[in-house]
């Protein structure tokens, strides 16, 4: 009976897989997977370990111990080759006597951008580039757009009512449970996947939430909880102002906000920062994004409600939208989740893919992308 034979993509994807493990933990830098294969067999993996070092494929390398010399590198980005805290990964893998490495893209990085690659085949070592290489650019997008446009990834979590509302309209109602056990624990997870959770004002005093990650084994993940509140309506009484000395949580005021409101905040271990105010007077939202970004953010995680959906869907600033729809209408006078232009953008083919859909319990979850 022969053995099976993988190809290039087959391990490419085993280290894309891999990569996934370390989203929302490396931050400021990608989480990357590597995967090290002699004769058809995987002797060595990796992944960018918390706090962005080590690089995936040192990690992979000292796995792999002697295994390594005369073998295959599968990396989800190409290795680094800059001096930083660590040595670059480009000489770790000259050093290990690897004699091929299969990378998935080029990283933009400008102190790389090709450079890695480029000490490699100089050294002989056979460099192949490209392979899955949209799907390794997804999982790499926070870091990319981080390097490349100065802000992280969002993804933009929306639940709706089977009749498409996200509230009552009536801002004193009681706040609707939409979905069930089930899609509630797929949120914890992809809680755990993001570096930061952001949230508009109506949200913080609506939903009075912790954004916290709470599936047992996940607790020690604390992604930075973020609040959009342009003029500091933050209560000093609130869930999130109580426990900021726990777990940080930044707000993002707009320029000329109270400054007797930031030292009240800021006297509760509450962080604040302010940038430029677009359109009503509103925090900017391309400017906190920036803010983000500059403090090493690589990736959002937005359940900030519908007005703070609509503005980052029409300004191009969601790259991934994930929509929860429950089974039960809401039935009467509500906020829709999305308002009409949004929608509009978000059903447009040349805007946005729908790349999945799937159920969570009895709720659907429809994940879109945006068209890069």
């Amino acid at each position: 009976m022969s053995a099976e034979i993988f190809s290039d993509e087959d391990f490419m994807a085993a280290a894309i897989a891999f990569a996934r493990r370390g989203l929302g933990e490396t931050a400021p830098n990608p989480s990357v997977g590597a995967i090290i294969v002699k004769d058809g067999v995987i002797v060595g993996r990796g992944a960018t370990q918390r706090g962005g070092r080590p690089h995936a494929e040192t990690v992979a390398i000292a796995d792999a111990g002697s295994a390594a010399r005369g073998a295959t590198l599968y990396v989800t980005l190409e290795p680094c080759s800059h001096q930083g805290v660590t040595g670059p990964c480009a000489n770790a893998i000259l050093q290990a006597g690897l004699v091929r490495v299969v990378s998935a893209i080029e990283d933009p990085d400008p102190r790389v951008t090709g450079r890695g690659h480029e000490i490699l085949r100089k050294a002989g070592i056979e460099v192949s580039v490209g392979v899955l290489a949209d799907s390794a650019r997804r999982g790499n997008l926070g870091h990319i757009l981080r390097v490349t446009q100065g802000r992280p990834m969002v993804t933009l979590k929306l639940a709706e009512t089977a009749d498409g509302f996200a509230a009552a309209a009536n801002a004193h109602d009681p706040r609707l449970m939409i979905t069930g056990q089930s899609a509630n624990n797929r949120v914890q997870v992809m809680r755990a996947l993001h570096d930061a959770i952001m949230i508009g004002i109506g949200t913080a005093l609506g939903d009075d939430p912790l954004l916290t990650v709470r599936l047992p084994g996940l607790e020690q993940r604390a992604p930075l909880r973020v609040v959009l509140d342009s003029n500091l309506r933050l209560p000093l009484r609130s869930r999130l102002v109580a426990t900021a000395r726990e777990k940080k949580v930044l707000v993002i005021a707009g320029v000329g906000a109270s400054m007797e409101s930031r030292a009240a905040l800021e006297a509760q271990g509450v962080e604040v920062e302010f940038v430029a105010r677009g359109a009503g007077g509103h925090v900017d939202l391309t400017d906190a994004l920036h803010a983000l970004g500059a403090r090493g953010i690589t990736r959002v995680f937005s359940e900030g409600g519908p007005h703070v959906a609509a503005a980052l869907i029409a300004q191009g600033l969601a790259d991934e939208v994930v929509l929860l729809r429950g089974v039960k209408p809401f039935g009467g006078e509500g906020l829709p989740v999305l308002a009409e232009d949004a929608r509009r953008i978000l059903t447009d083919p040349a805007r946005f893919s729908r790349v999945s859909e799937s159920m969570a319990g009895p709720d659907r979850l429809t994940r879109f992308e945006r068209v890069l």
